[in-house]
C-alpha cells in the first residue's frame, strides 16, 4: 500500500518531464539520421561500369592505372576491389580473404548507430504511453477537489497526458522509417561490393586456369621427349649387347666344327 501511495505521489510530477525526455530523444534520432545520411552519400557506385573497367584494365595490363584512378573514391565496392587488387600477387585465395575482411569493415562502419534508430522506434511509444499514464493519474488526484477550477485543471492534465503519447509516436515513426531506409541502403551497398568482388575473383581464377592450361602441353611434350630418349637409350643398349654376343657365338660355332 505504501508503495502504491508513493507511486501516486510520483505521478503528481505529471508528464512534463516525459515530454522533455521525448524531445531529447527526438534530437538524438535526428542527429543519427543526419550522420547516416552523410555516411551513405557517395558509397554506391555503378557496378556495371566498374566491372567493365576492371575487366578491360586486366586485359590491357593496366590494373595499376585503375588503382590510381579510384584510390580516393569513397564507394564501398570500389574500396573492396582495390583491397583485393593489392593482394593479387599472392593468389586468388589471399585476394578473396582480403576483400572479405574489407567488406566486413565497411559493414561495421555502415551499421554504426543504426541500433539507436531501431531502439527508439521500438520503445519511444511506450515512453510516451508512460507519460500518459502519469498524467491521467495526476488528473484523477485533482478530481478529489470538487470545484470548477479542479475540473478544468483535470481536463488540462488529461490533454497533456495524451500529448505524451502523440509526441512518442511522432518520434518513433520517423526513426523506424529511417532505420528501414538505411538498412536497405546498406544492403544495396554490400550487394554491390559482393558483385565486384566476385568479378575480381572470376578474372584471377580465369587467368590462373589459362596459365595452367598453356603450361600443360609444354609439360606433356617434355615428358614425351624424356620417354622417347629413354626408349632410344634402351634400344641402343640392346643393340650393343647383341653386337657383343655375336663374335662369341661365332667362335663357339667354329670350335664345334673342329
Amino acid at each position: 500500500m505504501q508503495l502504491s501511495k508513493a507511486f501516486v505521489e510520483f505521478a503528481q510530477l505529471g508528464a512534463d518531464w516525459v515530454l522533455v525526455l521525448l524531445i531529447i530523444l527526438s534530437v538524438l534520432s535526428v542527429g543519427v539520421m543526419i550522420d547516416r545520411f552523410l555516411w551513405f552519400r557517395g558509397r554506391i557506385v555503378d557496378t556495371d561500369r566498374l566491372n567493365r573497367e576492371l575487366r578491360g584494365a586486366f586485359e590491357r595490363g593496366e590494373l595499376d592505372r585503375l588503382v590510381v584512378k579510384y584510390k580516393d573514391d569513397p564507394a564501398v565496392p570500389v574500396q573492396v576491389v582495390l583491397r583485393g587488387l593489392h593482394e593479387r600477387d599472392r593468389g586468388p585465395e589471399a585476394v578473396a580473404e582480403a576483400m572479405h575482411g574489407e567488406r566486413t569493415r565497411w559493414r561495421r562502419s555502415g551499421d554504426r548507430n543504426l541500433i539507436v534508430l531501431g531502439t527508439l522506434g521500438n520503445n519511444v511509444p511506450f515512453i510516451g504511453l508512460f507519460g500518459t499514464v502519469l498524467g491521467v493519474m495526476s488528473a484523477f488526484v485533482e478530481l478529489k477537489t470538487n470545484t470548477a477550477e479542479a475540473q478544468a485543471r483535470t481536463l488540462d492534465l488529461i490533454a497533456e497526458a495524451l500529448a505524451s503519447t502523440a509526441v512518442g509516436l511522432l518520434v518513433a515513426i520517423p526513426a523506424v522509417v529511417a532505420y528501414n531506409y538505411f538498412m536497405r541502403r546498406l544492403k544495396v551497398v554490400l550487394g554491390g561490393a559482393d558483385e565486384c568482388a566476385h568479378q575480381v575473383l572470376a578474372i584471377l581464377y580465369g587467368a590462373e586456369h589459362a596459365k595452367a592450361a598453356s603450361a600443360a602441353p609444354a609439360g606433356a611434350k617434355d615428358a614425351k621427349d624424356a620417354k622417347d630418349a629413354k626408349d632410344s637409350a634402351k634400344t641402343t643398349k640392346a643393340t650393343e649387347d647383341a653386337a657383343k654376343d655375336t663374335p662369341a657365338k661365332e667362335k663357339e660355332g667354329a670350335d664345334g666344327g673342329r
